[in-house]
């Protein structure tokens, strides 16, 4: 799979300067397999990337193409399949339950397609160090618990591109690594490919090619 900007320009960042490289009004792709860093500073559109490429927001010029199909013609059904077998995300607003705890916000996003079972998934949130948060209501954790929450949850389904915006802002390096090495694990045994928004760290991850806003 293929998710393709052919100049696409966000209308809210139509009257902002853009420089030559940004992918705004250009032509970029990321395909299945590719690990892609989209720098940017503040206020360039990196979440507007994201939900454009979702199909959650439509206020743009341009097109985006799922390998040949333009999503302006994509039907409900078409976004159930993507959102649930092709593409995860994980939010920069993370987009918790925050009334559920840990162990139930992660098991009700596996049980849309059982990817794991429940040792598994405790066995990630072991690796990044929450797996005594389990039965702790989300809305009691602190940001960069819920970062981490976060990212497991969006491991907890197929995809074949991951996008991540700044999903390590309220982490420490420390505690960083840990999740790159996560999320390197996952999408390299399944052949996952990914995009991460960031103000200009790279984090330590590996990239095939970087992006600018």
């Amino acid at each position: 799979m293929k998710i393709i900007f052919d100049k696409v320009m966000p209308q809210p960042l139509d009257s902002i300067r853009h420089g030559a490289e940004s992918i705004w009004g250009n032509k970029m792709f990321v395909s299945k397999g590719e690990k892609i860093l989209l720098n940017a500073s503040s206020g360039k559109g990196k979440s507007t990337f994201t939900f454009t490429a979702l199909g959650l927001r439509s206020d743009y010029s341009g097109e985006v193409f799922y390998d040949d199909k333009n999503i302006n013609t994509f039907q409900p059904h078409d976004w159930t399949i993507i959102r649930q077998k092709k593409v995860s995300v994980i939010f920069q607003d993370l987009q918790l339950f925050p009334e559920l705890t840990v162990g139930e916000n992660l098991l009700l996003k596996n049980s849309l397609q059982n990817v794991f079972n429940e040792q598994e998934i405790r066995g990630m949130l072991r690796a990044l160090d929450i797996e005594n948060k389990w039965d702790q209501n989300c809305q009691f954790l602190s940001m960069g618990q819920q970062q981490r929450v976060a990212i497991v949850r969006a491991l907890c389904q197929p995809f074949e591109i991951l996008l991540m915006d700044e999903p390590f802002s309220h982490l420490d390096t420390e505690n960083s690594l840990k999740c790159i090495s996560l999320i390197n694990e996952r999408c390299d045994k399944i052949g996952a490919g990914f995009v991460l928004t960031t103000l200009g760290d790279d984090h330590g991850f590996k990239y095939d090619h970087i992006y600018y806003l």
